[in-house]
């Protein structure tokens, strides 16, 4: 295979999420013109915040080819604090806020120590601590919806510079997580252990380390997913963050990050991946499909983006295997 070849190859595997993304913009957009709408865009990218924000946890745990099934139950636990902390003490906003972060960071600790001092594999660990989390959160609200404060909700509604306050957030902590893993030597050690651990444990690199920090950065960003999906719903019910996990895995997978680690990004990556996903359902609500095809639809545009990792990710081993090197 020529040099020319293996490049046009290597930007295709790529590429692959944001290709995706064009061909389902389009496809939308052709289906229904009003799609293409500033309204509906902000619309889309509103949604997708919270989910985004997750997304980006979720990104770092894959990468070192782990996982975090707990984070909806988390969002769950620490908002529901928060509420109960305003709702029944009377507690400042901020410190109400303050201590749902402080809870959902100690949640990530502990499927960090579960994972790392104890060597329980990530699966079951937090699999565990999903349910261990979502039963709390359901004997200490007794099973009851938690209504936030309007300060809180109107909050969600705040525009700077013209956007939405949810978009900003989620803007700010993508950015920074973005930065973090291309520039700061343990975004690099992350990449490493998602590679090859046994060869960055070779190299000197502190793994332990580096993968408790992914779980507790996934539970802090998720406490954070919490308090920004709250301001948009203004109430916490028994079905709160019910089933995000799953929506931040198969973003994460859409924008091309890698189940089996090591491949990934948060820009354009898990980003494109998130909006890709609200903007799937948003378009079958745009198109009228029948809601109870809509799911099915879903699924169908998870499996391919899966299916293409699995094809991508064996391309690319191929090609690094053979040692080619291709000219930037």
């Amino acid at each position: 295979m020529s040099k020319t070849a293996i490049k046009f190859k290597l930007a295709i595997l790529k590429n692959t999420p944001f290709i995706l993304f064009v061909c389902i913009f389009i496809i939308f957009g052709i289906l229904s013109p009003k799609f293409f709408q500033y309204e509906n865009f902000e619309n889309i990218a509103t949604s997708a915040s919270y989910i985004g924000i997750v997304t980006v946890g979720m990104t770092f745990v894959l990468l070192t080819a782990g996982i975090d099934l707990s984070v909806g139950s988390n969002m769950f636990l620490s908002a529901s604090i928060a509420g109960l902390l305003i709702r029944d003490l009377n507690a400042p906003i901020w410190l109400a806020l303050l201590c749902a972060v402080l809870v959902g960071t100690l949640y990530g600790g502990i499927n960090a120590f579960f994972i790392v001092k104890l060597r329980i594999l990530p699966f079951l660990v937090t699999l565990s601590t999903l349910v261990a989390g979502r039963g709390l959160g359901l004997l200490i609200t007794k099973s009851q919806g938690v209504t936030l404060p309007e300060s809180i909700s109107n909050w969600g509604a705040v525009r700077v510079v013209g956007l939405p306050v949810p978009i900003i957030i989620y803007a700010v902590i993508a950015l920074i997580a973005h930065l973090f893993l291309k520039f700061f030597p343990m975004g690099r050690q992350i990449y490493a252990i998602g590679n090859d651990p046994e060869a960055a444990k070779k190299a000197g690199l502190n793994t332990d380390r580096s993968i408790a920090f992914v779980y507790i950065i996934s539970g802090l960003l998720a406490a954070i997913a919490g308090i920004v999906s709250v301001s948009q719903m203004g109430i916490v019910n028994a079905g709160f963050g019910d089933g995000d996990e799953f929506d931040a895995i198969a973003a994460a997978v859409l924008g091309g990050t890698s189940l089996f680690g090591g491949i990934g990004t948060i820009f354009p990556g898990a980003v494109i991946g998130t909006i890709l996903i609200q903007m799937v359902q948003a378009g079958l609500v745009y198109t009228q499909v029948d809601m109870y095809i809509q799911p099915l639809i879903q699924a169908a545009v998870i499996f391919v983006a899966v299916f293409l990792d699995s094809i991508r990710s064996r391309e690319i081993s191929k090609i690094e295997k053979r040692h080619i090197r291709v000219e930037n």
